[in-house]
């Protein structure tokens, strides 16, 4: 805390290819990138939090709060370098995890493929134990095969232990036994139990949630242990707290005992700021466009809110395919991620086309621009020959780019091989990109029953500003916002992020047998489980409440979220579960079906402590027509040829001065493009406001 009484706090995200860090003083933001130290990322965040502080005048002691997000978990998943994992489970259920579903990702691939289970068979133990659907116990743990177990286990040298039975989502009785057995045995040992991680039904997806919760969970508490430690280290005395992929705060020590729930937590962070931003200028449709080193994302917010799920998948092995990735069952902020962010590789494939993605460059060794050893052509090359990106003063002038290098690499591995010239491949290069990044919006959109061309899109993160103009124009909307600090989004949703945690369990029951103390139960359990999260980081917080039941005609498949009250209610009440699910229903499928029971299939939870303000900022028209100071050619996609750019240092403007495209408007973290056909007009709270000069 500053002497006049300002609160100070951080956001840290880690990305691929740098680590944002964001300052608050008060009503004051400072922000800084460093390249992600891939040896130690917890370096990277100590030495970003001591420059953010260094800029700032501040003291690390007077920190007060930081918070941060990582995608650390993520990519331990997606590169199999988790620790070596068992998994017990109950007698006959040994092969879910490798059998998975019916479902086939590829209808008519005869050949097929499914992703490897991240525990192999022979590391995957049973039990002779039962409990039936209701939570009956059929047969009891035999305490003699449970030693025998717990001794063949310890006896096989793994660093975690993943555990999940058949039905323990309504009772968990039995998972708490066998893991008290192992930490009997050895209480250092990391044990995850399914009834504690994921309680919901669907034996495959809950498996594998767990599996994948053990998988991380060594790595994930060393590196956050290492945080907390370095941070001290460096003379900070603040608390730290971790960001989940629902969008919530969370307490270092629960982020460690569920290390699962942080698969999506520095994109969250982005979705999170791009629906405060969406607040402040009274926006009801948006499309968050967050594209940093490594990847882009998109996500939709309707009424300022960012769409959600409760499953989601990660590491796709099948052109990004729905099916063939990992599922986990955790709440989370739901988007699409494609591989194309600044450092994606580009190639030349056997069709002679140019692909970009999904391998990225990072920041050891970096596009070839950077100079650190990489020569692989990546975006962030093809940006800085098309005059987008400038060579001096990137990353807040801590870096001058090579030129030279990027040319070379575009040459030799676009150009020479398809007989076009370097100008002509790095267009083809960002063109590709660009309109792979569209693709994934309209599919997600169609998925969602939305078009596009009725939304807003905000842009941010390293790169998003540089390629959102170009596809505003591909995906027809009139519309972009680029707010301030935009290069360090996601860093500063961490500071707009609330304390929360989303709770969620499987609860069985049908309308026509409808039990409401059993409904009271539920809600009561999750209420107080989700609370009592939020108030290990915010003692103080009055947590507000939001329930959604998963409900669905009885023989159906999947089902439907459905808003409801968290209050106590009565036997007769079960017309007020009805009428929700079939305005639901009826609106997402334009008809109700008649004479079939409904039934709820689980519930969720979210509890939360007060939004953080975003008071409402008017729209600032055009008042002053800026005129060409300095300029620079850059080339323009719809001409394919280039043309003079005006370029602006975003910290000169004053709202209300509008600058024409073609237009470049520089910043530390980040350059926004202008193209030929739109305008930008600075607004009063710093924010860009992109248009259509039509």
């Amino acid at each position: 805390m500053t002497k006049d009484g300002k609160q100070i706090r951080v956001g840290a995200d880690i990305g691929g290819t740098f680590t944002d860090v964001a300052m608050e003083v008060g009503d004051a933001m400072h922000s800084a990138k460093v390249l992600t130290n891939y040896t130690a990322p917890e370096q990277g965040i100590v030495d970003g939090v001591r420059l953010v502080a260094e800029r700032a005048g501040i003291a690390l002691d007077q920190i007060d709060t930081l918070i941060h997000g990582t995608t650390l978990a993520t990519n331990a998943l997606i590169e199999r370098r988790g620790a070596r994992t068992a998994f017990i489970t109950t007698k006959g259920f040994r092969d879910v995890i490798e059998m998975r579903t019916e479902n086939r990702f590829e209808q008519y691939d005869l050949d097929i493929v499914l992703p490897a289970p991240l525990v192999p068979r022979n590391e995957r133990f049973v039990l002779d134990e039962r409990i039936d659907a209701h939570g009956n116990v059929l047969k009891e743990i035999d305490e003699a095969e449970l030693d025998a177990l717990v001794e063949r286990v310890l006896a096989g040298g793994f660093e975690s232990i993943a555990v999940g039975l058949i039905h323990s989502y309504v009772n968990g009785a039995h998972e708490r036994r066998i893991r008290d057995a192992l930490l009997a045995r050895r209480p250092d040992l990391f044990v995850s139990i399914s009834s504690e991680v994921s309680p919901q039904m669907r034996e495959f997806q809950r498996f594998n949630t767990v599996c994948a919760n053990a998988y991380v969970k060594p790595l994930m508490a060393s590196y956050l242990r290492r945080l907390t430690d370095s941070l001290k280290a460096a003379g900070t005395t603040c608390p730290v707290f971790m960001i989940h992929s629902g969008g919530g705060i969370i307490s270092v020590e629960s982020a460690i005992e569920f290390p699962v729930r942080l698969l999506e937590s520095g994109p969250a962070g982005g979705a999170i700021f791009a629906a405060h931003i969406a607040r402040q200028h009274g926006l009801e449709r948006v499309l968050s466009y967050d594209m940093g080193g490594t990847t882009a994302k998109i996500c939709l917010i309707d009424n300022q809110v960012p769409k959600t799920a409760k499953t989601f998948e990660v590491a796709r092995t099948y052109r990004f395919k729905k099916g063939s990735g990992m599922p986990i069952s955790i709440p989370v902020i739901e988007m699409v991620e494609i591989g194309a962010g600044g450092g994606s590789i580009a190639a030349v494939d056997a069709m002679r086309q140019i692909r970009v993605g999904p391998h990225s460059a990072g920041s050891e060794p970096g596009p070839a621009c950077y100079g650190r050893g990489g020569d692989k052509p990546t975006v962030t090359d093809a940006d800085l020959l098309l005059g987008k990106l400038a060579a001096d003063g990137f990353a807040g002038g801590s870096m001058t780019l090579d030129t030279g290098a990027a040319t070379g690499a575009i040459e030799r591995d676009l150009a020479r091989p398809l007989d076009i010239d370097g100008t002509t491949a790095a267009f083809g290069l960002c063109e590709v990109v660009d309109e792979n990044m569209s693709n994934a919006a309209r599919m997600h959109a169609v998925e969602n029953g939305m078009e596009l061309a009725d939304y807003t899109m905000i842009a941010f993160g390293g790169a998003a500003p540089l390629h959102a103009g170009r596809l505003c124009e591909k995906l027809g909307i009139s519309e972009l916002l680029v707010p301030p600090g935009a290069g360090v989004g996601s860093a500063i949703g961490f500071l707009r992020a609330p304390f929360g945690f989303e709770s969620v369990r499987s609860a069985f029951l049908r309308l026509s047998a409808f039990d409401a103390g059993k409904v009271n139960a539920v809600l009561k359990e999750l209420a107080e489980e989700a609370t009592a999260f939020v108030r290990s980081g915010a003692p103080d917080a009055v947590p507000s409440l939001e329930c959604t039941a998963y409900m669905r005609y009885a023989g159906q498949g999947w089902e439907v979220p459905v808003a409801v009250d968290v209050r106590d209610y009565a036997a007769g009440e079960v017309d007020v579960f009805r009428k929700g699910f079939e305005e639901v229903y009826e609106q997402l499928f334009g008809r109700l079906i008649d004479k079939l029971d409904i039934e709820i299939v689980s519930w969720s939870l979210r509890a939360s402590s007060e939004a953080y303000p975003a008071p409402r900022v008017p729209r600032v028209e055009a008042k002053r027509r800026l005129e060409a100071a300095a300029t620079r050619q850059m080339f323009e996609a719809r001409t394919a040829g280039f043309v003079t750019a005006t370029v602006v240092a975003r910290t000169e403007l004053a709202p209300g001065d509008c600058i024409a495209g073609p237009a470049v408007i520089t910043e530390n973290e980040t350059t926004t493009i202008i193209t030929d056909g739109q305008e930008a007009i600075f607004q009063a709270d710093g924010c860009l406001l992109v248009r259509s000069k039509a």
